[in-house]
């Protein structure tokens, strides 16, 4: 699958990739009411990855019912939106406007959010924060419920229990860690807001030891990500525990990652005498 926020609709992409060779496409945060994000700068490159502090822009889950749905409802592959908020109300009322869309088959609820009534701490980063979101938006979507993994925690694996105890069908992780990058000569972060999520490479050794951990903490589904950017990174995701994976910063780099990835598996497998995938997940 491709990683929410790297992969624009999967509109953008169709150039390059036949977008129904992917397992899915995890569509950019989309929230209850619009939001015009954090100031710019908002991006900024690291010698193994990329800070982002975008800020969830977006034109909120009415404009994509009614623009981008009926654009990406056919495209082929599953579509998934992935949800985020500022309280458990939020969350649960923009889950069920997107649960009346019959072609979209999951969500994946962003609780890396900050909790604006308790001080901005992100609802992720506590067991009763996660547990407060998940179990909102259980009441209200029927259908299949990912739930995104913050790595800015002491023990994620409590976190994911508490979300599979709520109902989630399903945990991806990670997330980006929290990061920073400054400009010595200006004196000043390279990002407006001062720190930002840390994606790409650099983040993909955190990324398997908590894959690693959750699989073996949860009996639910784990997706894997974090800096994969080869079938070799993919495969090693899946050896730990993961069942999928998903590819974000690789995209901006080749946005034909994908594709090379599904390929490159494919091959690895053949040449390894294995009948499918199932074989290697979970052997480590």
């Amino acid at each position: 699958m491709t990683a929410s926020g790297t992969f624009g609709y999967g509109l953008e992409y169709a150039d390059f990739i036949d977008l129904s060779r992917l397992g899915g496409i995890i569509v950019k945060g989309t929230t209850l009411n619009p939001r015009e994000g954090n100031d710019y700068p908002r991006m900024a490159e690291t010698p193994m990855g990329m800070l982002n502090c975008v800020g969830l822009q977006n034109k909120g889950v009415d404009y994509f019912c009614k623009n981008i749905y009926p654009q990406v409802k056919d495209l082929g592959t599953n579509v998934i939106v992935n949800v985020s908020g500022s309280s458990p109300e939020d969350y649960a009322e923009c889950a069920a406007r997107i649960d009346a869309l019959e072609g979209i088959p999951a969500i994946e609820l962003n609780i890396s959010c900050p909790n604006v009534r308790h001080g901005g701490m992100a609802f992720g980063v506590t067991t009763q924060g996660a547990a407060s979101v998940v179990k909102a938006v259980r009441a209200s979507y029927h259908k299949t419920l990912i739930v995104k993994l913050s790595p800015n925690v002491t023990d994620i694996t409590e976190i994911a229990r508490v979300c599979e105890a709520e109902g989630a069908d399903a945990v991806s992780l990670i997330n980006t860690l929290m990061g920073m990058a400054v400009d010595i000569e200006k004196r000043k972060s390279l990002l407006s807001i001062g720190t930002g999520g840390l994606s790409g490479p650099a983040v993909k050794p955190v990324a398997l030891r908590m894959v690693s951990q959750v699989a073996k903490a949860v009996n639910i589904p784990v997706v894997g990500l974090g800096g994969i950017s080869s079938a070799t990174d993919a495969i090693e995701f899946l050896m730990v525990g993961a069942t999928a994976i998903q590819v974000g910063t690789a995209n901006f780099i080749d946005p034909t990652v994908t594709v090379k990835i599904i390929d490159g598996i494919d091959r690895w497998l053949d040449d390894h005498g294995c009948n499918s995938v199932d074989e290697i997940i979970g052997v480590i």
